[in-house]
């Protein structure tokens, strides 16, 4: 079962964009950000989260958005995704890569995390 675990949101700064989606949706910091990463979560625990990531490129020179779905499991749901039309995205994975990249049929670009990984880390 594949669900939106995070709408992802390029930023080109990261300070800036915490306070104002936090100040905008009422929400917060879901962990200690990162230098170009963070997640964040409804104070109230209802709705999907934001992740803002750190990007250099303008908004109108490149796509700066896409879905995180969470995966209960990451393999079948990409197999799946793959039957269905999707295509994997040649991409430079670091070693400890929760994810993969895909796009849909219309080359919007998406990401399958495995959800035993974040909801690991949602719990710390």
């Amino acid at each position: 079962m594949l669900t939106i675990g995070s709408i992802v949101w390029g930023v080109r700064d990261l300070e800036r964009g915490i306070e104002f989606w936090s100040n905008a949706l009422g929400y917060g910091p879901r962990d200690e950000p990162d230098d170009d990463w963070v997640i964040l979560a409804p104070h109230d625990g209802a709705g999907p989260q934001l992740a803002l990531s750190l990007v250099s490129s303008a908004a109108s020179t490149r796509r700066r958005h896409h879905l995180d779905l969470y995966a209960d499991d990451q393999s079948a749901e990409v197999a799946r995704l793959v039957s269905l039309g999707a295509q994997r995205v040649e991409w430079d994975y670091e070693d400890d890569a929760d994810y993969v990249v895909l796009e849909d049929p219309d080359g919007n670009r998406f990401c399958v995390i495995e959800a035993s990984e974040q909801l690991a880390r949602a719990s710390h």
